[in-house]
């Protein structure tokens, strides 16, 4: 009997033994479970791979860029004038080209006037008033865009278009407008004027002068209206921009001379010409032949009088053409 007592107490020490051993075990595994879970990712959570995300289930989320700033605006500016406005201070107000600004505002006339409202784009490119019989198509040809891009920066559908209706036109100064016939207007250098005479030394610019010969102008008794270019006589003339040509043949102290409405809405005038190769309506490139040098008019010897209309004002060609 007692040796059945010793036997008894030995299983239940080794009963005891072996549950103690189990249970420590479990609790090492346990504890070493947990532990790892404070430094892994938890699955319903997502993880991470470089610059993706794993989702719930394994699905793989690529992440989304936030703007930090706010999407450029695509309807046209309407600015009026305040006092003191010149077409200068609201172009460079609003970060615009001067040809950006009279562009969008054919018919403009200087002077400004006070509360005179003028349209302007919010980037590069004009602002448009669509016309009766204009289309996508039409619009999109005249101004070197993709139709399907023009209709869509202004969040129109084709059939939508109606008369009245204001357009932004984005256009890439690089490429800039064409003429109807969907040639570029500007294709030597593109959104900038060029000098019509390479190469020609300017003898006399514009503004003031001592010179009897030149007309009163703008309360002064003798102004030049543009600047002449020194070049033998029968030397080609070639358009600085391109454009429709508006008027031909001779006008008072400027001779033989030829008018170009250029696709911004400035007007250049070729003044003192011995010969005009173009005629009114015409639609020319930039670097196109316009006519020759010569003599006629009030003129004292062969050179081209270049004179620039902004708004049907003269303005200085000189900055702009880069003789």
């Amino acid at each position: 009997m007692r040796q059945y007592r010793f036997v008894s107490h030995g299983l239940v020490v080794l009963i005891a033994v072996a549950i103690s051993g189990y249970g420590a075990a479990d609790l090492g595994l346990s504890v070493a479970a947990r532990a790892g879970a404070l430094s892994a990712p938890v699955p319903d959570d997502g993880g991470s791979l470089g610059n993706l995300a794993m989702g719930r289930d394994s699905v793989i989320i690529k992440p989304v860029s936030i703007p930090t700033s706010a999407l450029p605006n695509r309807k046209a500016i309407v600015y009026r004038v305040k006092d003191g406005d010149t077409l200068d201070t609201v172009s460079r107000a609003f970060g615009i080209t001067l040809r950006e600004l009279t562009w969008s505002n054919p018919g403009l006339r200087l002077p400004l006037k006070l509360g005179q409202s003028l349209d302007l784009p919010p980037m590069p490119g004009v602002v448009l008033t669509v016309k009766p019989g204009d289309s996508a198509a039409s619009l999109a040809a005249r101004y070197g865009v993709d139709p399907t891009d023009l209709l869509g920066f202004n969040s129109l559908r084709a059939d939508q278009l109606a008369p009245g209706m204001k357009l932004v036109v984005p256009i890439d100064p690089a490429f800039g407008p064409n003429l109807p016939s969907g040639v570029p207007a500007d294709p030597l250098h593109p959104g900038q004027l060029m000098c019509p005479i390479q190469g020609a030394p300017i003898i006399q610019k514009f503004g003031p002068t001592s010179f009897a010969l030149e007309p009163p102008y703008d309360g002064y008794l003798h102004f030049h209206t543009g600047i002449d270019l020194l070049a033998g006589f029968g030397t080609p003339i070639v358009a600085a921009a391109g454009g429709k040509v508006t008027a031909t043949g001779y006008a008072d102290y400027f001779g033989m001379r030829v008018a170009i409405t250029d696709s911004y809405g400035l007007v250049e005038i070729y003044a003192h010409m011995s010969l005009a190769s173009t005629t009114v309506g015409q639609f020319i490139q930039q670097g196109q032949t316009l006519g020759f040098v010569g003599s006629t008019g009030l003129s004292i010897g062969a050179h081209l009088h270049l004179q620039l209309e902004v708004a049907g004002v003269p303005a200085d060609p000189g900055p702009l053409v880069g003789c």
